[in-house]
Parts: structure tokens; C-alpha cells; sequence
């Protein structure tokens, strides 16, 4: 590799060890315009551009939130806006310790020959001229998620390899333009499934992705990892125990190679008392990458629910999301307590 090609690489690998530093997450502040209108709306919010800014300011400037957050993900709106001062979004956050970060897929919309509900995740056209111009802006990060469903017969081979190539594909336009890429295969919790089988699936689409990260010469130590936990389905009626979801998490994630630099696991709609309950149990087992969150509404419902639009209560909107960022940083700083050295 030509020394020139080595700075973005070594650039990503610097950057991704701070966003799995120890005992700290990514807060994923990154719903579309229409998921998050829906959520103001939901709590009685008006779903303005203005009341979208205020509440991603509301998350981003929570006293103390650098020390349980190493990044935060924003859609395009946010990292455009500015804080109430006039700071843009990404310099404010950069000054208070945290890395700024942007999702850069267009969503998944159906995914034409799969079969039903199955998606492809789009936004590939004009990536690298998008990426260029967010790194101008001052993201460190990006996100692209892909999305896979459970039934007697999905995911289909194609869905798994069809999105595992666009993610592959993502990744390396990152890396290419300096950004660390968070990679995020989500094989959803809907359904009624069993835990064996989400641990089948999300085995056979993380082998996909790691072969196509390989064909595309993606650095593994220059990503993050962003896998949903291995959960039975929703529809079932008892839970398995975070000792349970951690043993089998932990043994799906052990075909990554060490280099990889780390795991940032998604709530993908668990309680935000269980996603941290099976967080903290995965820190009992040994593994060589860190493994942490990168949680959206498992920090930030809280939040919403205790804000809802009024300017006297963001103080209890900032409480509520410190309280869930504290109790996942402990989770993680667990690690030192399991595994002493």
C-alpha cells in the first residue's frame, strides 16, 4: 500500500479506537425527518425543523455527556443546523469531546427479486462526493445500516449478499475519504423466532459482510461494528437471560478477526433495562475487540418522553438521557471488574 494510502487508513484506525474507548458508546441521534416528526408528534411535540434542532441540541450539550460518549451519529438536517448560539452542530459537539458522526444511507426500500418485507439499503450514488463534503463539515464517522428479516424463509441468499456487498461498498468510500465507517448489519427482533435461529442468521449475514469488506480491501481495524444483539424474536413470550443472550452474541462475534476495532452493539427496540442488562453480561466474556453500545432509543426515549417540547424542562430531558448514558458506561466498565488483568 502506497504511504498515501496508508494516512486515511491509519487516520480511521486512530479515530475508531476512540469511539470504542474504554467505558464509552456512540449515541445514535440519527432518525430521518419523518421517523423523528413522528416521534415529536407522538409526544406532543410539533414536528418542525426548529423543534428537531432543539431537541438534537438538547441531547448533544447534556452536561458530563463525554464521559459515557465518545460520538454521536446526526442525520444530514442536524449536521446542517447549529446550536441556539449559531455553532454549527459538529463544531459544538467536537469542542465538548465528542467525535461528530453522519448516516449516510437513504434508507431500505424494497429489494427487487427478494422475497417479502426483504430490503436493499440505498444511497450508493454520489457516496464519495457526499462523504468528501461531510468530512469538510467535520464528520469523523459515518453510519450505513442494512436490514435483515426472520421467517421460515428470509433472508434470502440475495438479500444477504446483496446487502452485504452495498455495505462492503460503503465502507470502503469511507475509509477512502478518511471517515471511519460504523458497519451496521441489523437482523430485526420481529418475529417469533427462536434465539438459535436469530444466532443461524446473524452468522450467516455477518460471513457474507466480512467477505465482501475483504474483497473491497476494507481494514477491519478502521471500523466499527455495529450488530444487533442475538435475541429471540419479539413475539415470544419469555425473554432469554442476559447470560443467555451473552454467551450466544459473543459466539456469533467470535469469526471476527482480532483486528477488527471494535463492536458497538444497536438497542434494535429491546427495553432500555435489557439492551444495558445484556450489555453488562457480555462484559464476563473474554474477547479481543471492545465491546460497547451504540444505542438510540434505548438513550434517547427517555429523553424525549421528559422534555416533550418545553424549554423548562430540558434540564429533565438531559437528566433522563445522563441516566441512561451513566448506567451503559458502567455496564461497560464492567469489563475491568470481570477481567482483571
Amino acid at each position: 500500500m502506497s504511504e498515501l494510502a496508508s494516512e486515511p487508513t491509519s487516520a480511521c484506525r486512530q479515530i475508531a479506537e476512540r469511539m470504542v474507548a474504554p467505558g464509552k458508546g456512540v449515541l445514535a441521534a440519527d432518525e430521518s425527518i419523518a421517523t423523528m416528526s413522528a416521534r415529536l408528534e407522538k409526544a406532543g411535540v410539533e414536528a418542525t425543523a426548529e423543534n428537531r434542532r432543539r431537541y438534537r441540541e438538547l441531547l448533544s450539550a447534556t452536561p458530563g455527556l463525554a464521559d459515557g460518549v465518545s460520538g454521536i451519529i446526526f442525520c444530514d438536517e442536524t449536521l446542517r443546523q447549529t446550536f441556539a448560539d449559531g455553532t454549527p452542530f459538529a463544531t459544538a459537539v467536537h469542542a465538548l469531546g465528542i467525535l461528530p458522526g453522519i448516516k449516510v444511507d437513504a434508507g431500505a426500500k424494497p429489494l427487487p427479486g427478494g422475497l417479502e418485507r426483504e430490503t436493499i439499503t440505498e444511497g450508493l450514488d454520489g457516496l464519495p462526493a457526499r462523504l468528501a463534503e461531510y468530512a469538510g463539515i467535520g464528520a469523523a464517522f459515518a453510519k450505513w445500516r442494512a436490514v435483515y428479516v426472520i421467517s421460515d424463509a428470509t433472508p434470502s441468499a440475495g438479500a444477504v449478499r446483496a446487502n452485504a456487498n452495498a455495505l462492503a461498498r460503503y465502507a470502503a468510500a469511507c475509509q477512502a475519504a478518511g471517515i471511519v465507517p460504523i458497519v451496521e448489519p441489523e437482523v430485526l427482533m420481529d418475529g417469533t423466532h427462536s434465539i438459535e435461529r436469530c444466532a443461524e442468521v446473524t452468522a450467516d449475514v455477518h460471513a457474507a459482510v466480512r467477505e465482501e469488506l475483504a474483497l473491497l480491501g476494507v481494514d477491519l481495524g478502521g471500523i466499527v461494528l455495529k450488530p444487533n444483539m442475538v435475541v429471540e424474536g419479539n413475539g415470544t413470550s419469555v425473554p432469554s437471560a442476559p447470560e443467555v443472550v451473552a454467551a450466544a452474541t459473543v459466539e456469533v462475534l467470535r469469526a471476527w478477526p482480532a483486528e477488527l476495532a471494535g463492536v458497538a452493539f444497536l438497542s434494535g427496540g429491546q427495553s432500555p433495562e435489557r439492551a444495558t442488562a445484556n450489555l453488562e453480561a457480555m462484559q464476563a466474556i473474554a474477547t479481543p475487540w471492545p465491546l460497547t453500545f451504540s444505542f438510540g432509543r434505548a438513550l434517547v426515549d427517555p429523553a424525549l418522553a421528559a422534555w416533550v417540547g418545553k424549554d423548562e424542562q430540558v434540564v429533565d430531558g438531559q437528566n433522563a438521557l445522563a441516566a441512561r448514558v451513566a448506567a451503559n458506561a458502567a455496564a461497560v466498565r464492567r469489563r475491568a471488574e470481570l477481567q482483571p488483568a
